[in-house]
């Protein structure tokens, strides 16, 4: 760990070092605010992928649907959730996968910290 870099445990903390090397993976991300992108992906998952240039720990993530392994390989949260758009995934959706909850127990605790 670099002098002074924060740490939460269990948190990826997305920073320059993780914003370059999410790059890839968000640009990619970032087309599928184009119906024809989002088609082209689901047509031909690997090659948008290529296409994109995504690493190996991009691509396994990609392909398992996994929203940890995203953002462990440098994906933000605002991009990935135009990824899980394609499959009819919300921000809710995103935060039961992080949390290891249900979207139903998610969305109980997000109104329960209303208060």
């Amino acid at each position: 760990m670099k002098a002074g870099k924060r740490q939460i445990p269990g948190t990826t903390i997305f920073d320059g070092a993780q914003a370059r090397k999410g790059y890839a993976l968000n640009k990619m991300c970032f087309s599928f605010n184009d119906a024809a992108n989002r088609e082209a992906f689901l047509r031909d998952e690997d090659a948008y992928c290529a296409k994109y240039g995504l690493n190996p720990q991009q691509r396994e993530a990609i392909r398992a649907r996994n929203v940890l392994q995203l953002i462990e390989a440098g994906g933000n949260a605002y991009y990935l959730a135009k990824f899980a758009g394609i499959f009819g995934l919300d921000m809710q959706d995103i935060g039961a996968q992080q949390t290891g909850m249900t979207k139903e127990q998610f969305k109980a605790m997000l109104v329960a910290a209303r208060g």
